[in-house]
């Protein structure tokens, strides 16, 4: 079994168990998650909300088994990336989740994926002042003059910069969730997040 889900399933057998767990896909996202409810004043951890790594979008499946209403009966929120939209929605139906689409049963979808989400958010240069004030502008040059991204349109180049080096993504979701306005918080992340808190306070 997977470390994580191990960690998860003994804490959500404990007195103390989840409230509401939203299940993402890898670091980034919890780690985007986590900084837009600390952006929008929340505690997740004090309103016993867990954002749980599942370690790639085909553990889904483990997790809802456990965790979903044949299970631990936990309340279940999630987000994923569009390519895997389908793979979450045949999982959902499998339990029994899926109601009348993706977001009724709380699950939802990236445009493309976070960082094409977040770089629509900010906006290309945006993205790119944020790169600049980590020092890396100069790396982002030289990766946009290889010969296989010259061709490639900006935002394309720069969701595949992020993606780079090991550490990067996860690193660029927290900065880049700091600099965009929370107003134009992408809706996938404030929709999880609204949907979580929700299912998560008292009846």
């Amino acid at each position: 079994m997977d470390p994580g889900l191990r960690r998860l399933l003994t804490a959500a057998a404990e007195p103390g168990r989840p409230a509401a767990v939203v299940l993402v896909e890898g670091t980034s996202d919890r780690a985007a998650l986590t900084t837009v409810a600390r952006r929008q004043g929340d505690d997740l951890a004090a309103d016993g909300i867990r954002v749980a790594e599942m370690g790639g979008a085909t553990n889904l499946g483990h997790f809802l088994e456990v965790l979903g209403p044949a299970g631990l009966g936990v309340p279940l929120a999630g987000l994923c990336d569009a390519a895997e939209a389908p793979l979450f929605r045949r999982a959902l139906d499998r339990s029994g989740l899926t109601l009348a689409g993706l977001p009724r049963a709380g699950f939802f979808v990236c445009h493309a994926d976070l960082e094409d989400e977040l770089i629509r958010a900010l906006g290309p240069a945006g993205v790119q002042d944020v790169i600049e004030a980590q020092g890396e502008l100069r790396s982002l040059r030289r990766f946009q003059d290889q010969p296989a991204q010259r061709d490639r349109e900006l935002t394309a180049q720069l969701r595949r910069f992020l993606g780079t080096r090991s550490g990067r993504k996860a690193q660029y979701a927290r900065l880049l969730v700091e600099a965009v306005e929370l107003a134009l918080m992408p809706a996938p992340l404030v929709g999880v997040l609204g949907y979580a808190r929700r299912a998560a306070a008292p009846a």
